[in-house]
């Protein structure tokens, strides 16, 4: 049976790639530069019709080389679903390389060099494309989209926007606290039924078109889905489309959690 993959970076894409800023633009101090750039998930052919801003790569996207594939990129997978888009959707973070540390995102959202190399992406996403709307994961990630609607290319942009709480929000909030967690979820799933609503009249081309089922108060199976394997660089492996934690920071210090992550084949697909 012939596999579908992501078929990479031509063009204006490729030459985006070819030019991506290194450390002297993202200071170690506040990236984690030494894992690489990762630069998106999703179509580049013109065809999406749902842009999603999100923040940055965690140990997840670093292994697999494409944003939004931890749980973060289930829980956004099934909310697409729910506007009907299955395939028809791109991608891009408001930083290239993982935030290290607290408060390094905020801090450098508007670095000049930061800003205009996120805001040539949105150039070749938005303009003459067939996206229709914008969903921003988050406080940064509505920060990159404003910032870029505030540039005459952008202003000129008439896709519907919302920002949403990131997927991974009740996680960071919560710090391990179940009645925290609950709380948070169910706040960030009111806040997402809002954002559906939001988007659903823009959305006129779904992959399939479909009636809004608005999220309840705690995430269902139903609510997630797994990430397409054609989404993915040639020859990844079948779990990394699934909803298993495959990857994890290890070490005894935070400069070992830094440089290592571990990556464990799910039981069910050992031999």
């Amino acid at each position: 049976m012939p596999h579908q993959h992501d078929t990479g970076y031509t063009g204006t894409f490729g030459t985006l790639c070819d030019d991506y800023p290194d450390s002297s633009i993202y200071p170690t101090k506040d990236f984690r530069t030494e894992w690489g750039p990762v630069f998106h998930r999703g179509r580049l052919d013109g065809s999406a019709r749902i842009l999603v801003i999100g923040q940055d790569p965690a140990q997840h996207e670093i292994v697999v080389r494409r944003i939004l594939v931890g749980e973060a990129g289930h829980r956004i997978q099934g909310f697409l679903a729910k506007l009907g888009i299955d395939r028809s959707y791109v991608m891009v973070n408001t930083f290239l390389y993982s935030v290290y540390g607290q408060g390094g995102g905020t801090k450098h959202q508007n670095d000049p060099a930061i800003l205009q190399y996120r805001n040539r992406w949105l150039d070749a996403l938005i303009p003459g494309t067939k996206v229709e709307a914008v969903v921003a994961l988050g406080t940064l990630a509505d920060g990159a989209w404003q910032a870029w609607k505030a540039t005459p290319i952008g202003a000129a942009s008439t896709a519907g926007f919302a920002k949403i709480t990131h997927p991974t929000q009740p996680e960071s909030s919560a710090k391990g606290d179940k009645t925290k967690y609950a709380a948070a979820i169910k706040a960030m799933l009111a806040n997402w039924n809002t954002g559906l609503q939001t988007l659903k009249p823009f959305v006129k081309h779904p992959d399939t078109p479909r009636a809004v089922v608005p999220y309840g108060t705690t995430i269902q199976p139903g609510d997630l889905a797994d990430i397409p394997e054609s989404d993915l660089p040639a020859g990844s492996p079948p779990w990394m489309c699934g909803a298993a934690n495959f990857a994890k920071r290890t070490g005894d210090t935070a400069e070992a959690k830094r440089i290592t992550i571990t990556v464990t084949v799910p039981k069910e697909f050992r031999p």
